[in-house]
């Protein structure tokens, strides 16, 4: 279990984090933005810059899911829930809460969860 101390600093953490991919995510947006207004003198310029834009789109929707993530995360701290275990109400280890502050699963019920969803 976590003590006061260690949720303390993960919330430093995860606010750091959380502004980093906010700011990510604006420069994403404009960057696709100004991909779509360059004028594509070939074909060549339009497939580069459809794929760089493509590139762009699914690296900001991953930071968009992690940053919900990092919210939630924010929020269970807030209500005295944070590192509990969504599918066991089991403490998350301190060190796996380290390694990934936003953690919704222990890693004995993150295993399962990658399990089920495979199929």
């Amino acid at each position: 279990m976590a003590s006061r101390k260690q949720i303390d600093e993960l919330k430093i953490i995860l606010e750091e984090k959380q502004a980093q991919i906010e700011s990510n995510i604006a420069d994403s947006k404009n960057n696709i933005a100004q991909l779509k207004e360059n004028e594509c003198k070939d074909d060549f310029d339009f497939a580069e810059s459809s794929s760089d834009s493509f590139t762009l789109e699914v690296i900001t929707k991953q930071q968009m899911k992690e940053l919900e993530e990092i919210k939630n995360a924010l929020k269970a701290i807030t209500n005295g829930t944070y590192g509990i275990c969504d599918m066991c109400d089991e403490h998350i280890a301190i060190g796996r809460l380290k390694a990934k502050p936003f953690a919704k699963y222990c890693t004995s019920c993150r295993e399962i969860y990658e399990e089920e969803n495979k199929k």
